[in-house]
């Protein structure tokens, strides 16, 4: 009845995905290549749980 009012979880994860790609690309400029590594991986388990979201559910 309410489901209007539910926050959309997409908008949220994908905020996470692009505040992470953000840091990444703060620490590839200052050289920090290590860094760069681990928020791109974590960016990109984001991206996978934004289109695992995204996939039609199977009945």
């Amino acid at each position: 009845m309410f489901s209007f009012l539910k926050k959309d979880p997409r908008k949220q994860l994908n905020k996470q995905y692009l505040q992470k790609l953000e840091e990444a690309m703060h620490a590839q400029r200052n050289g920090d290549i290590r860094s760069y590594s681990m928020l791109t991986s974590e960016a990109e388990e984001i991206l996978k749980k934004i289109e695992a979201l995204d996939q039609p559910t199977k009945n």
